[in-house]
Parts: C-alpha cells; structure tokens; sequence
C-alpha cells in the first residue's frame, strides 16, 4: 500500500535531525519563560531535560511542543501550589510520574520518573544538572548522564529514543559519569547494555567512548547470565511496551511486572492540599 506523499513527509519531519534551532510560537515561549521564572521565584528544586537538555549536550535541535521539568514527586506539589497561584490550570496526569501545568494552549510537564516506575527522580538528578540558561531565565540542566538515563525505557513502537541515547554517548565523547549510570539502571542493567550495543552497531569507529571496563562488567553479566539461565526470573515484557507485550499477559498468562512496578510506586504525586486532584487522560 503506498503512503501519501504529503502525509510521509510529516511523519518524516517530525523525527528529523538538525541543528537549525526552532523558533517559538509567542504565547508558548511566554508560557516557558513565566514557569521557569515563578519556579525559580519559588526556590523549587528542579532541572530542565527534554530536547532543550538534548541541544545542550549533542547540539541537535528538535521541534517541541511541551517542556520537560524533571523534578523529585516530594517538590512537586509546592511546584504545582506555585503555578496555580499564577493562574495556570494543572493537573496530575499520573501519579506515578507526571503533572502539567496548560495556559493558552500550551502546557509544561512535570516528571518524577518514568512511566514504567523502574526509575525515578531523586535530589542526586538536580544536584548533578548543570547551570544553563532558558530563554534567558537561568536554570539547571540535566545532566548528561541523567539525560541518558531518561531515555533508556523510551522503547515503544510509536516513540524510540535509542538514537537520543547514541547521540549523547557520542557528542560527549563518552565523557560520562558510567558508575552513576550504572546506579541509576540497577537490576536492568541489560537495557543499557541494549542501547550500548545499538550505539557501537552505529559507530562502530568510536567503541571506545564507552569505557572498556563497561564493556567487559556487562557482557561478562550477559555471558553469565545465558550461561546460568534461572526459570524464577521474571517476564519484564511490559516494561518495555505494556501494548506491544499484552499479549504475553492477556493470553499466555505472564505476570504483568509494570503494574507491580507502578503499584508500588502510586500515589508519588500529589496536588497540593487546597485543590483537589484532577483525573485526565494522558497527553
């Protein structure tokens, strides 16, 4: 079946590479500034990620419609208590890891973690984030290293950020803090090594901006692991795509270990006291 013409020239526009910075509608670049700018008022902790983090650190510039603050769930109802009293509309679109703050069509996220609950944000990710600037309104970073992090279950079949992932090891020559990686994946160590496999397949000239030691601790683990299979080990399919992987545990019976995830996690964020919570769809 051919596809339109006009219609695969969006889906290929919307995933293009470039270092040509976009520019802002108006409304939501006074939208970005006045959040940064009443949360810094505030004194809330927090660090901008997203495609802002991602032309920090591999100078590719990509079209957004949101802006990603990345921030622990314990800071975020003085974060949302803050925006409200500045008349924005907010709302906590899931507990586990994400609130928005809209005006004029627009809106900011608010992230606590992934959506998956396997890793969350804590005050080492704003202690590590790097002074930058926002449309002029000074603020942190996140860092390489967390950038990276963030991205490692962004795994679905409609959103994949494995190149994001190379691109950071690349642009910064591997000059990465790999311990701190390493704490943050934990037990899930083989979606790093996943992402760090993609990353040699595509430059296969630069294996060495990922740290021999790195290469040798993970695929020992692999090597070790295929070698011992151990049948308790858990079905992790749903971590990766809940949609892709229903099947295993709509029909073949496999435990859906994201739920569990989640269900530990849930309720993370909160509004604040004096408004109650609003339930919306995800966005």
């Amino acid at each position: 079946m051919l596809v339109p013409k006009r219609r695969r020239q969006s889906s290929e526009s919307s995933s293009l590479t470039s270092a040509t910075p976009q520019k802002l509608p108006k409304k939501q670049k006074a939208l970005f500034r006045d959040v940064l700018m009443l949360l810094n008022q505030a004194g809330v902790p927090f660090a901008v990620s997203g495609a802002i983090a991602l032309q920090k650190h591999t100078g590719i510039c990509r079209d957004t419609k949101d802006l990603d603050i990345f921030l622990t769930a314990e800071d975020t109802p003085a974060a949302l208590a803050c925006l409200m009293k500045n008349g924005f509309d907010c709302e906590v679109s899931d507990p586990v890891w994400l609130a928005k703050a809209h005006r004029d069509n627009y809106f900011v996220d608010l992230i606590t973690g992934m959506s998956n609950a396997v890793i969350t944000v804590d005050a080492s990710w704003i202690k590590h984030s790097h002074p930058g600037s926002v449309l002029g309104v000074p603020v942190r970073l996140l860092a390489p290293e967390e950038l990276l992090v963030s991205k490692l279950f962004v795994t679905r079949r409609e959103r994949f950020d494995g190149a994001d992932i190379a691109h950071i090891i690349y642009a910064t020559r591997g000059k990465l803090d790999w311990t701190r990686i390493l704490g943050h994946v934990g037990d899930h160590w083989e979606i790093l090594l996943w992402s760090l496999v993609l990353y040699r397949y595509v430059y296969p000239g630069n294996s060495d901006y990922v740290p021999a030691y790195i290469w040798q601790d993970l695929i020992g683990r692999l090597t070790h692991a295929t070698s011992n299979p151990d049948p308790r080990q858990e079905f992790r399919g749903s971590l990766i795509d809940d949609c892709m992987f229903a099947i295993d545990v709509t029909e073949w019976g496999l435990e859906n270990i994201q739920s569990r995830y989640r269900a530990e996690r849930a309720p993370t964020i909160t509004m604040p006291e004096e408004q109650a919570p609003i339930n919306s769809p995800e966005s």
